[in-house]
């Protein structure tokens, strides 16, 4: 077997075997076919296609090309759940004590931030102490006593996947759903879940920028779900403009403490409430929706949710203390207001924009290996619809390098969009596929 011919057939549009594929997946993990061969493959797959099932042998191949994690010694149906990233998506930190509260065990792989896109290791680091590098043993043993467990993915998990990312990332071929499906998919059957409920983004913020685009990702997925035998549930939501209100780690802490608590912005809440109940239903805790959803309401409303959420940060060595006195947590030296030039209402609030400009105040990376800034951030204080007078405040930004100070209000206050209309509201889940 040969990697040209194989790229040869896929350039002429014909399907490739689960043979041609795992072989293309192992050796190219292992160094034996160059970059520039896979590079030729990925853009005949950018032109050409594949169909459910060939996209499912890549996922399992690059899957297998590292490590699977085995997590049969924790108890239960383990439900995990996958965002395509966003800009204040927080629903991580909620989500996971309060399905956790519900008796879902939660045993998640998180990653970083890079880019205008948050991460929820980052995030969980802004907490005093708090340890998401955990070995497989102190892992399955927090979910076993607690139930819920986030860490950092492990240097092995999907290596093939790693390196593929890396060469279609230069090479102009992200934009393929098939390679998008897989990649995603195949981090999340090597992270050992029973059952995925996907959070599938669209919106100026999001990296499926088109509806039609994120519902034929949400599909494919779902799809990749059937063929492997994995429990599949993708919600598609919004984001043209920033989840909830704060953008930036500690920020985002903080709000997802409130929402645990039954104060958090509606959107927030509503969004985790939906994934949550797709969550109990996968993991058969509830027998429908309605069922799950009503669960995780009484579980915030009873403050059962808020207390797991203590009980998970001091099983993983963070101050539990931040819970109640979110003042714990890493604060700005700086608050700068930033008012509204004219009256009228919030048109549009450029999500993508938002999580650059944190990006630029320390909040995220340019590169793997920037350093972060827990404390920077954004918080709005007007969403799309809203209306507003003159010199009323729209954001605040939490900032400690004031240098460029006035011209982040600047970029701040172009990103928030005003006009004389009242424009109709996005729906925040616009689809729920099965």
């Amino acid at each position: 077997m040969r990697a040209y011919d194989i790229i040869y057939k896929k350039r002429e549009g014909f399907k490739l075997s689960k043979e041609e594929i795992d072989f293309l997946i192992q050796e190219y993990t292992r160094g034996q076919i160059p970059d520039y061969q896979m590079s030729a493959w990925a853009m005949a797959v950018f032109f050409k296609g594949m169909d459910s099932e060939e996209t499912s042998h890549l996922t399992m191949a690059m899957a297998k090309s590292g490590d699977i994690i085995d997590l049969s010694e924790i108890r239960g149906i383990k439900v995990d759940k996958h965002s395509s990233g966003g800009v204040g998506d927080t629903t991580t930190l909620v989500l996971a004590p309060l399905v956790a509260a519900a008796g879902i065990p939660v045993a998640k792989m998180s990653g970083r931030g890079l880019g205008h896109t948050g991460g929820t290791i980052d995030k969980l680091e802004s907490i005093p102490g708090f340890k998401t590098e955990l070995d497989r043993r102190d892992f399955i043993n927090i979910v076993n006593s607690t139930g819920v467990a986030v860490a950092g993915q492990t240097g092995n998990l999907t290596p093939a996947d790693k390196k593929l990312y890396s060469l279609r990332d230069v090479t102009a071929t992200v934009d393929s759903i098939p390679l998008i499906a897989s990649s995603i998919m195949s981090k999340k059957i090597a992270g050992g879940a029973d059952g995925i409920v996907l959070d599938v983004k669209t919106g100026r913020g999001a990296f499926m920028e088109n509806l039609e685009d994120a519902r034929k990702l949400a599909r494919a997925m779902v799809e990749i779900g059937r063929q492997v035998q994995r429990k599949t549930i993708a919600v598609i939501t919004d984001m043209n403009q920033p989840l909830g209100y704060a953008v930036g780690n500690a920020l985002e802490v903080k709000e997802a403490i409130d929402t645990l608590g039954g104060h958090g912005p509606e959107d927030l809440e509503e969004l985790c409430l939906t994934l949550g109940a797709n969550m109990l239903v996968i993991g058969e805790k509830a027998t429908d929706f309605e069922e799950g959803y009503n669960k995780l309401k009484d579980l915030i409303e009873t403050g059962k949710a808020l207390e797991k959420f203590k009980e998970f940060i001091k099983a993983q060595k963070g101050n539990p203390d931040v819970v109640d006195n979110k003042e714990l947590l890493p604060r700005a030296n700086n608050i700068i207001a930033v008012k509204a030039n004219n009256d009228g209402y919030v048109q549009q609030i450029d999500a993508r924009e938002i999580g650059l400009t944190v990006m630029s105040l320390g909040g995220g990376r340019e590169k793997k290996g920037d350093r972060i800034d827990p404390a920077v951030g954004i918080v709005l204080k007007k969403k799309m619809g809203d209306k507003v007078n003159k010199d009323e405040l729209l954001a605040e930004i939490h900032i400690n390098d004031t240098t460029n100070s006035e011209e982040v209000k600047e970029r701040v206050q172009k990103a928030i969009i005003i006009g004389q209309e009242k424009n109709k509201r996005n729906k925040l889940i616009y689809e729920i596929i099965e």
